[in-house]
């Protein structure tokens, strides 16, 4: 079953379409079965992906509302080789309808459930507010992953969005938690932001992620062409970047379903052990 990942971040211009879009692609070029859900109104994640937000038929916001199924909706970015479902600025009146209906905040996992055995990963691009979109992503989501520039303003925002992630795990999604923090548009000759990464390596451990994602002009320009950077320059520092994200996320997983499998594998031979001395 499909591992769901939330790209969220209160705050805007931090690198959550760059990141949802070029994670998917390095995913994909790592074998894996990807689908990236667009659930912000203003569609980037879908033009970045190589679609025209402009002549969609169905869209994220039909799904949501129950006016299409999510094979409708369905797209296939060609450059970057994973499932879309793509958004445009129908989502923003999502808020509004969202509020009337039943289950409003969990419509999004309803809809993915007969789907997950298809993908190994599903990321989710949220917009930058705690709207009832973001909170849709949250509930459907195992882990939220956040990207931040390494600014005095991003740690203040971080600590909202943290307290408000437990907050959902509490009231609606006990599986959500955040799976790591990942720097972007990082300049290391920047002593600002070496101090502030500093101080999310002695608050966040090992939820920060090892990987850095540079500063970088080809991951800037890939989307003006609707592709992931992987694709319009493979050697760029960005989509390298991305591409060890994406191994180091893979292989976490990878070990974590093992391990589980391993104690339920166990835990069974154990439960046939002691079910033969019962009988003895």
């Amino acid at each position: 079953m499909a591992k769901v990942f939330a790209i969220a971040n209160q705050k805007g211009g931090v690198g959550k379409t760059t990141t949802c879009i070029n994670l998917a692609a390095s995913l994909v070029a790592t074998k894996r079965r990807v689908l990236l859900i667009d659930l912000d109104p203003q569609g980037n994640a879908t033009m970045g992906s190589g679609i025209d937000k402009h002549a969609l038929e169905h869209s994220i916001y039909d799904v949501l509302i129950g006016e299409s199924t999510v094979g409708e909706a369905m797209q296939f970015s060609e450059h970057g080789g994973y499932q879309l479902l793509p958004a445009n600025r129908d989502l923003t009146a999502a808020e509004v309808v969202l509020l009337e209906m039943q289950m409003k905040e969990s419509r999004l996992r309803s809809a993915l459930a007969p789907i997950r055995e298809n993908y190994d990963y599903i990321l989710i691009d949220c917009p930058p507010s705690l709207s009832m979109l973001t909170l849709n992503a949250l509930v459907a989501a195992d882990g939220v992953i956040i990207p931040m520039q390494c600014e005095y303003f991003a740690l203040e925002g971080l600590s909202d969005l943290v307290d408000n992630i437990k907050r959902i795990a509490e009231l609606l999604n006990p599986n959500l938690k955040v799976e790591g923090l990942l720097r972007t548009m990082y300049d290391p000759r920047l002593s600002l932001m070496n101090d502030v990464s500093a101080q999310l390596k002695e608050h966040f451990g090992d939820q920060l992620y090892d990987t850095v994602i540079p500063r970088n002009i080809r991951l800037a320009e890939a989307p003006s062409y609707g592709m992931p950077a992987l694709a319009y320059d493979k050697q760029s520092r960005g989509a390298l970047a991305y591409l060890a994200e994406s191994v180091f996320i893979s292989f976490v997983y990878t070990v974590v379903k093992g391990l589980i499998f391993i104690a339920g594998q166990t835990s069974q031979s154990l439960g046939q052990y002691r079910c033969r001395l019962s009988r003895t």
